[in-house]
């Protein structure tokens, strides 16, 4: 028997918060320099693997439904939402990839995982901002208790923080240092804690009753 779909709910929100707390960790200094650079790149790539099994299960399993020509608003931003953030995940296990074999082996570099990072970073914001569209209505999503103004604005916050980081992480060409370790780090951290209490949050709202009634909600 599949898993009623407040599991699945419930599944995602424990694979945001468990990889948002991935994310947080490796962003704090003394863990960086404690564990080194590989320990700490396995860990952002860990975290990149939590936040995209999340993401898909927001995606295809929770409920939601591809946009159709009948589609209202709410419903048609809410899965654009899901969907960019999904894609933003696919880079950021991208970027974390590269970054992990690079700290492993220099001389296998693939790639610095700034543009992955950066384009991640930019697909969260984008999906932030279907996530505001759908939560202004509320009452017309497939499930009223999908989006709410706390988590969709923490999870806004969060975007923002995880873009200073990529711009932060920017190498510059001519020395070869980032723009910013400070806030490559700091930027990582505060986002990823917003990330965190946001999916504690939604965890809370979710209904511990089966799939609610009628069909736009059942998984086709």
């Amino acid at each position: 028997m599949a898993p009623s779909r407040s599991i699945r709910l419930r599944r995602e929100a424990w694979g945001f918060a468990v990889g948002s707390l991935f994310f947080a960790t490796g962003a704090i200094p003394f863990y960086a320099q404690a564990a080194g650079g590989v320990v700490t790149n396995l860990t952002f790539f860990v975290g990149a693997i939590f936040f995209t099994l999340a993401a898909f299960i927001q995606l295809a399993l929770s409920g939601r439904r591809p946009p159709r020509s009948d589609t209202n608003r709410a419903d048609r931003a809410d899965w654009w939402a899901s969907a960019v953030q999904f894609a933003g995940t696919i880079f950021f296990n991208i970027s974390t990839t590269e970054a992990l074999i690079t700290a492993a082996n220099d001389q296998t570099r693939v790639g610095d995982g700034w543009r992955p990072d950066a384009f991640g970073s930019i697909c969260f914001l984008v999906a932030s901002a279907f996530a505001v569209v759908a939560t202004t209505e509320r009452d017309g999503l497939w499930d009223p208790s999908a989006r709410s103004w706390r988590c969709t604005w923490l999870n806004m916050a969060g975007s923002v923080f995880f873009g200073i980081s990529a711009v932060g992480a920017y190498t510059i060409p001519e020395s070869g240092s980032l723009i910013s370790l400070f806030w490559a780090n700091l930027g990582t951290l505060l986002g990823a804690l917003c990330f965190l209490t946001a999916a504690l949050l939604s965890r809370r709202d979710i209904p511990a009753d089966a799939a609610p009634a009628g069909t736009r909600h059942t998984i086709g």
